[in-house]
């Protein structure tokens, strides 16, 4: 695994952090481990939202110009997360698909290129790169994981040897959605910087539960969705864009991302000069007045939780589970490449699929089947009484082979 790069300071550990199950809405009757489908909104989030929503009953409170500009706010706290120095260079959008045809639009492919991504990766991440290597002749290369033990390490592996100097792009998630396998960014950031291949990370399924430093992995763009791991509202997504795209050109021209566009008595005097950073790349009426305050709570309650101390409480939470249930038969990647908030757990032979999910249904434990897994998703809400739940549903299905 590699270690922090030098001159990064590391941030001072803090103590062990709680169940915050009462944070959340969550009926005591559920267990919910199913994030990486869809974060639960915390009630401070809600709140935030009702409020939002009031403030639209009487127009008069959303003053401009600066209400207008209030999602500068999202950029600062999403860069606190990520640790980025800049939050200009954080663009406001609507979705993870979006950010990805940002950043396609803006990279040049010739044919005889090759763009590199996952085997079943997300397909808000694939759509785009179809489309380049279609009309580029560009090879689009789907690296799978390779049959047989030590999966994980296989997958990251195949993933270095597929990106050669033809390599043109890399657009990976650091952990895929389907069975939670983690991927070694930091080896993958540096082999495309030796191969001057762009390096374009989808972290939906990671970040808010789990560290990601800019300053270490240097993606030239990272894209994150905020209705699962940050826990915020659908239909919004936080974007860094680096220096590799500060010229580019944006999917759609709104006014908002010009220079001087706070001049609200002036708008007509049309400026070609954009707004610094990657506010160009900003989706129209970006200012959302209902959605930017819900995800603005959640993020600075991420912030006081810490990614680093969410990662330990699912890693501690489910220890003594995964012990358990590989004792009945059942299978996960090996601790070294994956991370404790997502993991695919793999049946023991003749363990019915079909069967599983109804009994997960009738017991109320929502988990998500991902082709041959059932990929668990825990997060600070969860606590052992959840935990007791879910295994009694793996203990009745192996009895019941």
């Amino acid at each position: 695994m590699s270690e922090p790069a030098v001159g990064v300071r590391e941030e001072a550990p803090r103590a062990a952090l709680g169940c915050q199950r009462g944070a959340f809405m969550l009926p005591r009757s559920l267990a919910y481990f199913n994030c990486a489908y869809m974060g639960p909104l915390p009630k401070v989030a809600e709140g935030a939202g009702v409020e939002a929503i009031g403030r639209k009953t009487v127009p008069t409170r959303i003053v401009p110009p600066t209400d207008f500009w209030s999602t500068d706010r999202l950029r600062e706290l999403f860069a606190r997360l990520v640790h980025l120095d800049d939050p200009m260079r954080v663009a406001i959008q609507p979705g993870v698909s979006y950010g990805v045809a940002t950043a396609a639009r803006n990279l040049h492919v010739e044919a005889g290129q090759n763009i590199v991504i996952t085997h079943e990766q997300f397909p808000g991440n694939v759509y785009s790169w179809r489309r380049m290597a279609g009309e580029s002749g560009a090879q689009l290369r789907a690296v799978a994981p390779g049959d047989g033990a030590d999966r994980g390490r296989s997958w990251n592996t195949r993933l270095l040897e597929a990106i050669d100097a033809r390599t043109a792009v890399v657009s990976v998630p650091n952990v895929h959605w389907t069975d939670g396998t983690w991927f070694d960014l930091d080896q993958i950031g540096r082999r495309c910087r030796d191969v001057g291949a762009a390096f374009i990370v989808d972290a939906t399924q990671s970040v808010g539960a789990l560290d990601f430093d800019v300053r270490v992995v240097r993606p030239d763009a990272l894209i994150v969705a905020t209705y699962k791991w940050l826990l915020g509202p659908y239909s919004l997504s936080l974007a860094y864009f680096g220096p590799r795209f500060d010229d580019g050109t944006p999917l759609e021209e709104t006014w908002i991302a010009r220079d001087r566009s706070s001049d609200f008595q002036n708008l007509v005097d049309y400026q070609d000069a954009y707004a610094p950073g990657a506010v160009r790349y900003d989706v129209s009426e970006r200012s959302n007045f209902f959605l930017a305050p819900i995800a603005a709570a959640s993020l600075e309650l991420l912030l006081e939780w810490g990614p680093t101390r969410i990662q330990e409480y699912c890693r501690v939470l489910t220890r003594d589970f995964l012990r358990e249930a590989a004792e009945m038969g059942y299978s996960v990647e090996d601790e070294a490449w994956r991370r404790s908030h997502l993991f695919g757990l793999r049946m023991p032979t003749a363990v019915d699929l079909g069967a599983l999910r109804d009994m997960l249904a009738r017991r109320n434990v929502a988990a998500s089947l991902r082709g041959t897994a059932l990929r668990l998703s825990p997060n600070v809400y969860n606590d052992d009484e959840d935990v007791a739940a879910l295994m009694d549903v793996l203990k009745d299905a192996v009895r019941a082979r």
